[in-house]
């Protein structure tokens, strides 16, 4: 039981950071979600929205960081 209580924490403060990373881009001026690529339909009464563009860099980012830290542990 207590293996589950680690791992609801760590995803907790997984989470946390994650968010706290979004506000920090969101004051910066960062253009995520207005990349190119990222495609924005509007429609009289729907609209669609995919940021494709801001998937491919976060991808990109988040494989970068882990082939790191997979590096950095042998």
């Amino acid at each position: 039981m207590s293996e589950l209580g680690k791992m609801l924490l760590a995803v907790g403060v997984l989470i946390a950071l994650a968010g706290a990373v979004l506000l920090i881009a969101g004051r910066t001026g960062l253009p995520l979600g207005r990349l190119p690529g990222d495609f924005a339909f509007r429609g009289k009464r729907v609209t669609f929205f995919f940021p494709l563009g801001t998937c491919i860099l976060i991808s990109v980012v988040l494989t970068v960081l882990a082939y790191l830290i997979s590096r950095f542990r042998r």
